[in-house]
């Protein structure tokens, strides 16, 4: 199913918290709202399932208008962020409940239910209550009962935010391997950003009620629209200062650690304040000797993350940049205090107005 939202406002009282949304969502794909808290991802989520109408706009399933469709009418499957599973039923019950409530024969019922308890995992704990499941467990019994109403639209509200580490990243696994073996349209809110890349075809960021950028993982971590899509966003080493000299696409910043260069990622004018962004992984550290465009600095912290070393270097200005080295077993250990060069390649770095900074 195809899902479209057209200038979509929504206010409560003096606060707004949609200001003229709109979206398009394709049929099959995964498509997540990531965004700070108050950005407007859930109430979004919550108009997509009726529980909230619209002040003004208008939503399409297929091209047909659902204003005024209740949520039982819509097509709906809906995983809550705390599972909102009944404590005092069994597995099965849990996931029969919407199908019973349709007054379905109870062999269809059944048949259902072990079919969607198949698809997440769960066969053989039928007659477990939810207390006696682990957190993911409950979390998969959740995605069941979303599941077992062969819903046209699947919403997801956060629904692995209260799981440890681990099952998480297991779990979004398995919730991406079943959307695309099921092919069903879904939309996922989350504030976590490493996991709307991992699941996502494509993401809006939302900020203030507004959908700041739409694109695939690739598009919004390559080439993010603005400043508050570039630090949201991955890791970002952010270098505030004045433009200098602009030619053909290329901006000079002046900063507190020296004149940078980078790639022009918005209208720009000599003398504005700017921000010069560039990543983490685009940054190389040299023990001394200079080469290229370089700022000179000491190392304030070293943390190792297995894969790779993240160093902490001081350069002028009271700045600091983020600098990893991959693959880091056999490369020589910087100390804290160490001086040394941070490089990057110009082509690497994009040059943001101050103005969008959140």
């Amino acid at each position: 199913m195809r899902v479209r939202l057209e200038g979509v406002v929504k206010r409560y009282g003096a606060t707004v918290a949609l200001a003229g949304v709109s979206l398009e969502i394709r049929e099959g794909e995964l498509f997540t709202l990531l965004g700070p808290s108050g950005c407007g991802k859930t109430t979004t989520l919550r108009i997509l399932a009726g529980f909230v109408e619209p002040d003004e706009g208008e939503v399409y399933f297929d091209d047909v208008s659902v204003r005024g469709v209740p949520p039982a009418e819509r097509g709906v499957g809906i995983v809550f962020q705390n599972y909102a599973l009944w404590p005092h039923m069994t597995v099965f019950d849990n996931v029969a409940y919407g199908l019973r409530l349709r007054k379905l024969p109870p062999a269809e019922v059944r048949r259902r239910v072990r079919d969607a308890l198949e698809q997440v995992g769960l066969v053989g704990m039928e007659d477990r209550t939810p207390g006696q499941l682990s957190g993911g467990q409950q979390q998969r019994v959740a995605v069941a009962r979303a599941l077992v109403l062969n819903p046209r639209l699947l919403l997801l509200d956060e629904p692995l935010s209260n799981l440890d580490a681990k099952v998480r990243a297991r779990l979004r696994s398995e919730i991406r391997k079943l959307q695309q073996d099921l092919g069903i349209t879904t939309v996922y809110v989350t504030h976590d950003q490493e996991e709307a890349m991992v699941l996502s075809d494509r993401i809006a960021v939302m900020r203030d009620g507004r959908v700041a950028q739409v694109g695939s993982p690739v598009d919004l971590y390559e080439r993010p629209a603005d400043l508050f899509v570039a630090d949201f966003v991955g890791t970002n080493n952010l270098l505030p200062g004045t433009v200098g000299h602009l030619q053909d696409g290329w901006a000079e910043v002046q900063t507190p650690a020296g004149p940078m260069r980078g790639r022009a990622a918005g209208p720009l004018r000599q003398g504005q304040g700017a921000v010069l962004a560039v990543r983490p992984e685009a940054v190389q550290i040299a023990d001394g000797g200079a080469g290229g465009m370089s700022v000179p600095g000491k190392v304030a912290l070293a943390q190792y993350l297995g894969s790779l070393v993240r160093y902490e270097v001081e350069v002028a200005g009271g700045l600091v940049l983020l600098v990893d080295v991959p693959n880091p077993k056999g490369t020589p250990s910087l100390r804290p205090g160490q001086s040394v060069r941070v490089t990057f390649d110009p082509s690497a770095a994009l040059v943001f107005p101050e103005d969008g900074r959140p």
